[in-house]
């Protein structure tokens, strides 16, 4: 399979630009490397960060710790190995980065320390099943994290202590085998969940410290919390007495509206108290400087019901939530949807408070672009600190918030750590990770559009040109169309959309009506008729883009994952103006949805009521009903073992009825895979699933000879 990629990709790189770069390939992927976790030193010196590789010969993401001036004078230096280091976080005098460890495959992450004056790294925990990121408290003796770990698991580990090492994994692999041939006992309606599998009632997510104590062998930890909960989002208070977490503790929140509160406990170990409780969830909640105030988002559950709510910036104090940013329509944090975040590796953002605890900052998105804001608690006063068509993904400050680490990316770049002044607001580059294989290729930004949909709405998008446009051609066209379907296409990279404009197709992606950034309600107006409009506003653009004349009407097609897959299946059943389309991980049929995704519908969320109630309402909406009009031929991609929107709803069930018709269908399924497959698959099976879609259009559109999908 190597060999058949690299004979592919070295037939299309022969085609070179009048510069001397080439077009993007699929296989560029291979090459591409992502930083992710900028964590910043507490002197705002250096910034240490996660650098995220494609490891060929095994498929899979390498990552490895790595450390950088904050100057930006020299070039960055790898601090560990990897292959499975993460989540660096710096002790507060600087003088030692705790991070997490995964030491083989199988094994469970552990924290180690990692001392900057220099030796190998030390392993902190030691516990069944491992430990989440360091939380160091403000005096540096203490570490707090999360782990799913049990009385049973630890009683486990001791009773294999003085036993033989063999013994043991002989013991350990019967249990393992007993475990899988015993039936799952199921009791509540989430069960399994997307990029996990089968839940695990019996383990929860709970706090635990463990002091920094000196010595070559682990150190024993402290569990402080305990139940049928998962808690996360720790932060410690200012004077280190307490920690602070989020947690929803509603044993069946399916049936309620979202309503995550905000708690403290003891550092010492106590009793769990209530901080912060309002209609509605809490995330990421940040004590102020004085420890009396809390900024968090989150939102006031409305009277009725949402598809899509928006979260705002709240300050807590004195029993009351304020909200900072009801008069500001747009998204907090950084909401875009793109396939080049890092697959491995977080992407921090919490809230800073200024020192003087008269603002706090954050990130928000804005029409299709992110960026990092400073909003004043007392005049609500919103004031940008970078602007840009540019996302930034992640952040974190000094402790006087002077000085910002910065993961940002945009539409030619995947991402790169900056630093920010916040006095100047003067953005530094301090990596490059991917500016010598970029430098190769023939690269140029989309062009962002607006147009007017049917109903006079205005509707962002973005048109992909190939490399040497000339507008005098007319070349066939791609729509895209994005997931969510509450999220937004924007100003970050998309390499499926480059290497399709690479092969020679102008794509066009937009922001129908249900998309975020754009305003509550131009997101939410979709509830109860989605798919619907939106559908209505993509062919509007379609029909924008086909007036400036360089566009092969008879020569379109259409492809979405997710979202976007139900609007590719919608799209068909609704008109024959594309030639071919390619549905991934999609939802066909409404009524199997609802009975099987991960998630529940139980909440009148997209639907009035329950299928059993109104089959109607779930059945006027689904694709596989109108699968009678389609005559587009079509391809379905599919992940094995995507719970999210399983392929018996999906596309394998607009597979099955356009086979049942004798219409022509391909079925591509790939094994060991998510909802994810796009974005954080295996590294082959990412390139494999960009050729399946290149050639189904390269079939239809360009009327190339493509045998694979040839009855067998």
């Amino acid at each position: 399979m190597r060999k058949s990629l690299f004979l592919f990709t070295m037939a299309w790189a022969v085609t070179v630009g009048a510069a001397g770069k080439r077009p993007i390939t699929e296989t560029d992927l291979l090459k591409f490397q992502w930083v992710s976790d900028p964590q910043i030193s507490p002197d705002g010196r250096e910034v240490a960060y996660v650098l995220v590789t494609v490891n060929e010969s095994e498929d899979r993401y390498d990552t490895s710790l790595w450390q950088v001036a904050a100057t930006g004078s020299a070039a960055p230096r790898r601090l560990t190995a990897g292959p499975r280091d993460s989540s660096p976080r710096w002790s507060p005098d600087g003088r030692v980065l705790a991070f997490t460890r995964a030491a083989g495959e199988k094994d469970k992450p552990q924290i180690y320390l990692l001392s900057m004056s220099g030796g190998e790294a030390r392993r902190l925990t030691d516990l069944p099943r491992g430990s989440g990121a360091a939380l160091w408290s403000p005096d540096g003796k203490t570490i707090a994290f999360t782990s799913e770990t049990s009385d049973e698991d630890l009683a486990e580990r001791k009773a294999a202590k003085g036993k033989d090492p063999k013994e043991v994994e002989v013991e350990k692999e019967k249990k393992d085998k007993d475990e899988r041939n015993k039936p799952r006992i199921v009791t509540r309606a989430v069960y399994r969940f997307n990029n996990q599998g089968w839940l695990d009632p019996e383990h929860h997510a709970h706090i635990w410290t463990v002091a920094v104590a000196d010595g070559a062998e682990p150190v024993e930890a402290k569990r402080l919390t305990s139940g049928r909960y998962d808690e996360g989002d720790l932060v410690w208070s200012r004077d280190g007495s307490r920690i602070y977490f989020n947690s929803d503790r509603v044993d069946e929140p399916y049936y309620v509206d979202p309503d995550a509160n905000a708690y403290s406990v003891p550092a010492a170990g106590g009793e769990i108290q209530t901080v912060i409780d309002i209609n509605g969830p809490i995330n990421d909640p940040s004590p102020s400087p004085d420890g009396a105030r809390f900024a968090f988002t989150g939102f006031v559950n409305p009277a009725q019901r949402q598809s899509s709510t928006e979260s705002d910036l709240f300050v807590f104090a004195s029993g009351k939530a304020a909200n900072l940013t009801a008069d500001y329509d747009y998204e907090m944090g950084s909401n875009l949807a793109g396939d080049q975040r890092p697959p491995r590796g977080s992407l921090p953002g919490a809230i800073v408070w200024t020192p003087d605890g008269k603002s706090v900052i954050l990130t928000t998105t804005e029409k299709a672009r992110s960026n990092l804001v400073k909003v004043d608690v007392a005049t609500h006063r919103i004031e940008p600190l970078t602007t840009g068509n540019h996302d930034v993904m992640a952040y974190t400050a000094t402790p006087d918030a002077s000085k910002f680490a910065v993961a940002i990316g945009d539409a030619t770049h995947i991402g790169d750590v900056y630093l920010l002044d916040a006095r100047t607001r003067k953005l530094t580059q301090l990596t490059h990770v991917n500016d010598v294989l970029f430098s190769q290729l023939d690269l140029s930004p989309p062009e962002e559009i607006w147009y007017d949909s049917f109903d006079g709405k205005k509707i962002n998008a973005w048109i992909q040109k190939p490399p040497g446009f000339d507008s005098s051609k007319k070349y066939p066209m791609i729509v895209e169309i994005h997931g969510g379907p509450h999220t937004a296409y924007g100003h970050i990279l998309y390499h499926e959309m480059l290497w399709l404009a690479a092969k020679g197709y102008v794509v066009l992606y937009s922001n129908p009506r249900g998309s975020t950034s754009y305003g509550q309600d131009f997101a939410n107006v979709i509830q109860y008729h989605y798919p619907g409009d939106d559908y209505k506003d993509i062919m509007a653009g379609v029909d924008t883009v086909l007036k400036r004349g360089y566009v092969d009407e008879k020569r379109m097609g259409v492809t979405g994952g997710s979202g976007g897959g139900l609007l590719t299946n919608w799209t068909v059943t609704q008109t024959d103006r594309f030639a071919a389309a390619v549905s991934q991980r999609s939802v066909a049929d409404w009524l199997s949805f609802w009975y099987s995704a991960d998630f529940t519908l139980f909440t009148p969320t997209w639907f009035r009521k329950n299928p059993y109630e109104d089959p109607e309402e779930f059945l006027s909406r689904s694709p596989v009903r109108y699968t009678e009009k389609i005559k587009t031929p079509m391809m379905f991609i599919e992940g094995e073992e995507d719970w999210r929107t399983p392929t018996w709803q999906g596309g394998g069930a607009m597979f099955r009825a356009l086979k049942a018709q004798k219409k022509v269908a391909v079925l591509v399924n790939f094994p060991g895979e998510n909802h994810e497959l796009s974005r954080s698959g295996k590294p082959s099976h990412r390139v494999q699933r960009l050729q399946h879609i290149a050639n189904w259009f390269d079939k239809y559109l360009m009327g190339k000879k493509v045998d694979s999908y040839e009855l067998q």
